[in-house]
């Protein structure tokens, strides 16, 4: 077989299975609306739960951020690229998420590769929830260390992985909120049983930090528990992109030695940092307190209305409502239906989720409108009718 045959075939299955991925270009893909163009679309679609990503301060920030320090930071943190501004949003993280150290990486994607990988050693264990983000799963199997995975949010199934005699060191790998099915992990009995095991807690907060909690500080506050290593990232909430890791002095010292994504990566532009500081404040402030509660109001009622719906609704309480639908011609069939009724959705199918789970996962945001989410019920009523 030559190397097209290979990709052809791939993508002959690809398309047979209705799982071809396809991006279709934006005029605007944030916020409230969804534009291609002169046309438009109510946009259940977006991670920018908040809204912040058009907000009129972290615009403002970043245009002073650009004016100061240009568009870009010239080369990796180890060089010249790590500039006051990316100092002080760490600070302010971590400060911000009661940890002595926070260090930022391009992506949330990078930061997880590059912590497992620059942690676990051969003879080492990762014990990850099956359900989690593709960049843990990858990092972990990628890894010279043992994977075990533990059924999705049991506790129990991961302290039996946990006490399997083993030679070195155990790293126990969730979420704070699912990114597919929009639930939230027990991180309160997963920590109890990772520090009875005397492993260390890695917890992705992609999708809760700046969202959830007291001044937005995410699942891990919400659940009055502190990890030994936290990942959040600024492409949901924040409105931006990026991501930071929070740790102990030892561990950021010793990531700034070996974590190669931090090492070789030219770090995010400065004015990038000026616009997540502010961000920051945004979230921080009474006006981000009334964003998370517009919000909520906006998940409280569209799970109400969702109830009706001949789907699965799964049981999240978060921006992420995912309807399951079953099959994948029916996820891409629905969602079309929706887009010529002014809706955008975005149909899941496999491998990014189990087969079988094709879904349309619905993301609500503080941008929306009372009258967008009872829309979006009446037209999924006509669609799935």
């Amino acid at each position: 077989m030559s190397w097209q045959q290979r990709i052809d075939t791939a993508l002959a299955e690809r398309c047979a299975a209705s799982a071809f991925r396809k991006r279709s270009p934006v005029s605007l893909g944030a916020g409230r609306w969804l534009t291609q163009g002169d046309q438009r679309w109510l946009n259940f679609s977006s991670n920018d739960y908040l809204g912040l990503s058009q907000h009129p301060q972290v615009v403002a920030a970043w245009q002073r951020g650009a004016t100061r320090y240009g568009t870009g930071s010239g080369g990796s943190g180890h060089v010249t690229g790590y500039s006051e501004a990316h100092q002080q949003l760490e600070q302010q993280l971590a400060e911000w998420l009661g940890f002595p150290r926070a260090l930022l990486f391009i992506s949330g994607f990078a930061a997880n590769q590059a912590l497992i990988a620059a942690l676990v050693g051969r003879d080492d264990r990762i014990v990850a929830d099956r359900l989690s983000h593709a960049s843990l799963l990858e990092a972990a199997s990628q890894s010279q260390a043992q994977l075990r995975r533990f059924t999705h949010n049991d506790p129990q199934q991961l302290a039996q992985l946990l006490a399997k005699p083993i030679d070195g060191l155990q790293l126990a790998v969730t979420e704070g909120i699912f990114s597919m099915d929009g639930d939230s992990a027990p991180l309160a009995e997963i920590a109890a049983v990772t520090k009875a095991a005397g492993g260390w807690l890695l917890v992705d907060d992609a999708h809760g930090i700046g969202a959830t909690g007291e001044e937005g500080r995410g699942s891990c506050f919400s659940q009055q528990t502190k990890p030994d290593l936290l990942v959040v990232t600024f492409g949901k909430a924040f409105g931006l992109s990026g991501a930071a890791v929070l740790c102990s002095e030892t561990v950021a010292d010793y990531l700034l030695q070996f974590a190669r994504h931090l090492i070789y990566s030219t770090s995010m532009p400065p004015a990038q940092a000026v616009a997540l500081s502010e961000a920051l404040k945004v979230i921080r402030s009474d006006e981000g307190e009334q964003r998370r509660q517009i919000l909520l109001d906006h998940i409280t009622r569209f799970r109400r209305g969702a109830q009706q719906l001949d789907v699965q609704l799964m049981d999240s309480q978060s921006a992420i409502q995912p309807l399951i639908v079953g099959e994948n011609a029916r996820a891409l069939s629905l969602a079309e239906s929706l887009r010529v009724q002014g809706c955008w959705l975005t149909a899941i199918r496999p491998p990014t989720v189990p087969a079988g789970t094709a879904r349309l996962r619905v993301t609500l945001t503080a941008s929306h409108q009372p009258q967008d989410i009872d829309h979006l019920l009446e037209k999924l009523y006509a669609a799935c009718r």
